[in-house]
């Protein structure tokens, strides 16, 4: 009888998918309100391209396996089904907290990246091993070749221009265009500040027909 139940144990413990087991901290929830009626005043492109040190990627184009090979380090992770379906990388470095994100229903089955976003903490994020430790030659993200955290709101708007929407601590960029072939691309910036200073950022694309 004992080794029934242990048989049993086992089967139940390996029916268990492993990404649950060891899954690392998603992403932080996407806050929707944020882009409510937000208009989309900002005539330039935005979030199309990215870097992390040296490596170069593009949103909707390079794919999670492409930021963890340049990386060399991280594991890719998943979370829901359907349209919630999301997988990510996520690291860690000092203060910084870094999350590359691919919609399960958007980034398609190599798993584009459709989403980054950073956060500065206000505590070291050593303590936390949840997250793989990123190397120095893959620091610091940088959005559109001109946008990192640390940034003061002045210099933010200065590389950026006016923002769409702006409160006291966080300000939206918001893109809509048309791309050849008739397709629509859609882009945001979610920026945060503490003390002026910039302590997190979220940039995504879609593009649909």
């Amino acid at each position: 009888m004992a080794q029934t139940k242990t048989l049993f144990l086992l089967l139940l413990l390996f029916a268990i998918p492993a990404d649950d087991c060891s899954a690392q901290t998603p992403p932080p929830p996407f806050d929707e309100h944020a882009l409510e009626r937000v208009p989309p005043t900002v005539a330039k492109r935005l979030a199309t391209r990215f870097s992390l040190g040296a490596f170069a990627g593009r949103l909707e184009e390079t794919s999670l396996g492409a930021v963890r090979e340049a990386v060399g380090e991280g594991t890719i992770q998943h979370q829901g089904d359907a349209g919630g379906s999301v997988y990510w990388l996520c690291y860690r470095r000092a203060q910084h907290r870094l999350w590359v994100v691919s919609s399960g229903e958007m980034g398609g089955p190599d798993h584009r990246v459709t989403e980054i976003v950073e956060e500065l903490t206000e505590k070291d994020t050593e303590t936390s091993t949840d997250c793989a430790i990123i190397p120095e030659k893959s620091a610091p993200l940088v959005f559109d070749g001109k946008l990192h955290l640390g940034m003061s709101r002045s210099e933010v708007v200065t590389v950026l221009g006016p923002p769409s929407k702006s409160e006291a601590a966080q300000m939206v960029y918001s893109h809509a265009g048309k791309l050849a072939h008739g397709f629509d691309e859609t882009a945001w910036l979610i920026l945060r500040f503490r003390e002026e200073k910039l302590v997190f950022m979220r940039g995504g694309k879609t593009t649909t027909n």
